[in-house]
């Protein structure tokens, strides 16, 4: 058993309080981590704001991360001590359907909400269970499955790898897994902070033209611009979709949706064209809803498709993500507003919440 102080969401609304917990070692098929960095996540903003619901309290949050292997259960072959790794918040069995046909973050016998997958916690306070937020990579250790503890080359620095976790994954992953983009198809991803400008950089990995990034922060814009981004628009402009009909001749190939919110999935619908596909990336309020005609999909045979974590393979995938980071064909450096020691974290979610970063890491 270990102790460590680690920040503690015990009520939907308030901030994160630093609070000393004992985290128990790995059992056969976990690993131990100790992490270097992880990403501050709009995920985690909303189970702090009740956003998005059904989380048990006190909660280590942390969705995204990166460290160092120090520790590995006794069933545990894949992983060893001293491993570079990147934390998935997807572990999975695989076994199941899912898992065996390529889709392992689909993969049903996953975690249930606040547990490690056998429905158990690995944190303590006082001797009554604080539970996960996924990986719960907020905690300067932390216990996952080791399908969730993914190797990587060691040349890369950890607190960058820490955005493949989730952003570049989610982002990346929505562009060239679950759309299927290809040479030459348009792009217009709407919503351009972490997850957004990794699609950006997606779309220009598999050649598309032209990549529109979309937002209504110009700061993110001139990021995507920078990014690979070929043309930007006001997501508030009076005149945007217009603008977006005559950018991509009367509507785009691919629409990336990442930003959870109804009217930009209105905006994203309308400027998919005929043929075209909408993917949805950014996860809506809890109950919120939206109408469109169902004609729009029969017409103009358009597609509207969910992704999920980018519809990655995490341990196929993310030392693939590794090495494109490594050999520049990833820019994570730009990507990083701000860097916070572990006591800064509510100072780092007070930027978040007010539209001041690309991607904030956490550092230990």
């Amino acid at each position: 058993m270990r102790t460590l102080s680690a920040p503690l969401l015990t009520k939907i609304g308030a901030g994160l309080e630093i609070t000393e917990l004992t985290l128990d070692p790995p059992k056969a098929e976990e690993v131990l981590v100790k992490m270097t960095a992880s990403g501050v996540c709009h995920s985690c903003l909303h189970a702090m704001d009740g956003t998005h619901g059904g989380m048990p309290l006190p909660l280590v949050l942390g969705d995204e991360g990166a460290g160092v292997v120090e520790e590995v259960g006794s069933s545990v072959n894949e992983v060893k001590v001293g491993d570079h790794v990147v934390i998935s918040w997807a572990p999975n069995c695989g076994r199941c359907k899912f898992c065996v046909s390529g889709r392992p973050v689909l993969c049903h016998r996953g975690a249930p909400a606040g547990h490690l997958p056998d429905g158990s916690t690995r944190f303590h306070r006082g001797g009554r269970p604080v539970y996960h937020f996924g990986p719960a990579t907020y905690s300067p250790y932390t216990v996952v499955h080791s399908s969730a503890a993914i190797p990587i080359r060691r040349d890369l620095p950890l607190d960058l790898a820490a955005m493949i976790g989730c952003a570049v994954a989610t982002g990346v992953g929505a562009v060239v897994n679950t759309s299927g983009a290809r040479l030459g198809d348009s792009i217009a991803v709407f919503g351009c902070g972490g997850v957004g400008l990794n699609a950006v950089q997606g779309a220009s990995l598999v050649g598309a033209h032209p990549v529109v990034a979309v937002d209504l922060n110009d700061d993110r814009l001139d990021l995507a611009s920078q990014l690979g981004a070929t043309h930007r628009v006001r997501a508030d402009s009076p005149d945007s979709l217009e603008q977006l009909m005559e950018i991509s001749d009367g509507g785009f190939d691919v629409t990336i949706l990442a930003v959870g919110a109804t009217r930009a999935f209105d905006q994203a619908w309308e400027a998919t064209g005929r043929g075209g596909t909408c993917v949805i990336v950014g996860r809506t309020p809890d109950g919120e809803r939206t109408e469109f005609n169902p004609q729009t999909i029969h017409t103009g045979e358009r597609r509207l498709v969910g992704s999920i974590y980018g519809s990655v393979r995490p341990s196929l995938d993310f030392p693939k993500f590794a090495d494109l980071v490594a050999e520049g064909a990833l820019e994570l450096e730009a990507m990083v507003t701000n860097r916070y020691a572990i006591e800064q974290i509510n100072e780092a979610f007070a930027d978040l919440a007010g539209g001041r970063l690309a991607r904030g890491l956490i550092v230990f």
